[in-house]
């Protein structure tokens, strides 16, 4: 589980069949403090390249951007792969199952192009399709 600031806008691809997947960074910090003793431990920011597929990533398209905060739950996998000097690249990522978005609603992107009502049910959606009630 993972709450943190979503670092660019998504970048979302569509596979042959369809299937969308979307990928962006997300920034997670632990504020920085005093030790008793007066030493000062700096602020510490963590960078996490997520994945979402399907209907999370359609979401992440229409309604995720950089500076969005986000709640992110999902599962961490590791690959690596052959860079194109032959040399072995190591990558972890986190494969969402559940998005939440936190940020409060951007005018432009949650509002009708008449400018009414806001777009319901972009709060939260799961890998399942199914959105619920934004909050």
């Amino acid at each position: 589980m993972l709450i943190g600031n979503v670092g660019r806008d998504p970048d979302v691809r569509y596979l042959d069949n369809g299937v969308a997947v979307a990928t962006f960074p997300l920034a997670t910090s632990e504020r920085g403090y005093r030790l008793q003793n007066g030493t000062e431990v700096p602020e510490r920011t963590e960078w996490h390249n997520v994945v979402l597929w399907r209907g999370l990533a359609e979401t992440a398209e229409k309604y995720v951007h950089k500076g969005d905060r986000l709640f992110i739950e999902g599962k961490i996998r590791s690959r690596s792969y052959d860079d194109q000097n032959g040399v072995k690249r190591y990558v972890t990522e986190i494969f969402a199952d559940n998005m939440e978005m936190l940020s409060s609603p951007r005018n432009s992107a949650q509002a009708s192009p008449q400018g009414g009502e806001p777009a319901p049910g972009v709060a939260k959606q799961t890998t399942n399709g199914k959105e619920d009630l934004p909050f």
